[in-house]
Parts: structure tokens; sequence; C-alpha cells
């Protein structure tokens, strides 16, 4: 897998090599014996390292430290980068510029979403991994090997596997996330993050801050602002988000819901107010306009729904 061993091991090596070299390794790591009960020949001495002696822990946050700056210079680099060139890995549609967008075409035509751009690092060896997957007849999320491509492609539409595996360790050295905190899981960072903004008013200038490329649910503009979607959305077609908000007292993960929803609606060109379906993208959207249908919503519980 990429970066197995970052420089900061490497430091962690050296500096134990030192180390027990001064003292005896029991000073440093706890000792386990295997086959306590058996033959004395057969018993074996195991010593772990813990970052509960205060020195290897101080080390250890260091090191987490410098990595995580690392990493976000990375980030840095893939945001400012203009030179991205790549073919979508569900059509034939290449895209140049930045990398965001052909990770907005994946999760915009083709349901396959790996979260925004800005929260993955080394996105062009992010995508050759999933790439070789699928060169490989294997699919993205379970990871059965399939006969054809065909077969392969049935299988990630009826099962809903068109997506990457939360569990999956593989994928962790590519998001931004699995580098925030020392020992801790990208869902331990992300329940402490849900708490915290349960206990906040909702205030989303901090986006601003950090740009996203936003698209709109109704067509294919795009803009690193999201109050500017929010106003395009407004004048363009008649959708008002804020008004939802406001008027269902929508907290921040029904937005997100209400969203996806509206767009996966859209996408399999039914409309989201009467569920009326249709050939094409254009002709529900001109439904959902003719008929007034842009601030229309089914019951919450209709798109309330944790998928």
């Amino acid at each position: 897998m990429y970066h197995i061993l970052p420089v900061s091991h490497k430091i962690l090596i050296v500096f134990y090599c030192n180390r027990i070299s001064e003292q005896p390794i029991t000073d440093f790591c706890s000792v386990i014996k295997t086959n306590s009960q058996g033959p004395v020949e057969k018993q074996e001495h195991y010593f772990l390292l813990c970052d509960v002696l205060p020195e290897d822990r101080v080390l250890r946050e260091h090191l987490q430290q410098k990595r995580l700056e690392e990493i976000l210079e990375q980030q840095q680099r893939e945001r400012d980068d203009d030179s991205f060139q790549r073919i979508c890995m569900f059509c034939n549609d290449e895209f140049n510029g930045n990398r965001s967008s052909l990770l907005n075409h994946m999760a915009r035509e083709h349901s396959f979403n790996v979260g925004l751009p800005d929260n993955i690092v080394y996105c062009v060896e992010f995508l050759d991994h999933l790439q070789s997957k699928l060169d490989n007849l294997q699919c993205l999320y379970c990871e059965k090997t399939f006969r054809d491509k065909t077969t392969l492609k049935d299988h990630m539409r009826k099962k809903q596997h068109r997506r990457i595996n939360g569990n999956n360790s593989e994928y962790d050295c590519f998001y931004i996330i699995n580098y925030l905190e020392l020992g801790k899981t990208w869902e331990e960072v992300q329940s402490e993050d849900d708490r915290e903004m349960e206990d906040e008013d909702d205030d989303w200038s901090d986006w601003q801050a950090h740009p996203v490329c936003a698209v709109c649910l109704f067509c294919e503009q795009q803009s690193e602002s999201m109050e500017k979607i929010y106003t395009h959305m407004e004048e363009t077609h008649g959708f008002d988000l804020h008004k939802l908000k406001t008027e269902l007292n929508l907290r921040f993960y029904q937005q997100v819901k209400l969203v996806n929803y509206i767009r996966r609606e859209i996408h399999q060109c039914r409309c989201y107010g009467c569920q009326e379906k249709f050939g094409s993208k254009p002709e529900v959207i001109r439904h959902v306009m003719e008929a007034g249908h842009v601030m229309q919503l089914p019951e919450t519980s209709t798109w309330d729904q944790p998928q």
C-alpha cells in the first residue's frame, strides 16, 4: 500500500535503537510470555511498545504533528494543481484541470461519491488504486471478483456498491481525517465532531476558509462559494435551501440528506416532489420547473434516511 513507512516511523525506529542500547528493553516495553504452561524450550517472550511511556507519547505526538503538516502541504499542492488529466472510470469522459471536476462528475453522474475533493490527499494514487481494482474486475466495496465488466457493473449497481468500504483501512492514507489525531480512527474523530456540532448553532461561515467545488442541483453550474450556489439556485431555479431549512427546522445532517436525496432523484430522472419518472434529466428538470415542484418535498420520512 502507499506511504506505508513515512519518515516518522523511521525516526521512531532509530530513537528506540539508541535507547535500547542505553537501557534494558524491559524499561520500555511490556513483556508477554507465550505458551507459559508448556515446556520451557517452547516459551517465547514478546516485547510490546506502548505510548503509556511519557517520552514515547511526546515523541509520537510530535511526529504525528510533523506528518500532518506534510499531508496538509501535499493537500494544498493538489488543490492548486491545474495539470490534472484523467478519464472517468465509469465512462469515456476526459477531465482536465482540477481534480474536483472528475470527482464531482463521478458523484453526480455515476452516484460514486468518495467525499469532498478537499478531504482527499494523494488523489492520483487513490484513483490509480480504484482503477486497478476495476481493471481486475473487482467490486470496489465488497472486493468480490467477477467474470466480466458487465457482471461487475450490474453487481455494483444492484447491491449499491458504487462506493468504497469505510471499514477498509487500505483507503485510510487517502483521507485527511486519518492524519488529524494520534491513535484515533476516522470514526472516532467524526463522532466527536458530530457531538460538538449538536451543541453549536448552525454556522457555515467556516466553509469560506476551505473552498470546495459546489455544484448546482439542477444544472452544471459550479462555484467555489456555497453562497453563490445558493443564490444561483434561488434566482435561476427558484430553489431556496435557506427557506426550507427555516421552515422545516432542519439540522445540519438533515440538510445533507435532503440535498443528497434531491440529487439522487434527479440523477434517476424522477421528480423528487411527485415521484413521476421521465426519460432524461432535462425532461425531469423541465417538469420540476413547469409543475412548480421545485420547493415541493415529499414526507420527511421519504428523504430523511441514513443512505
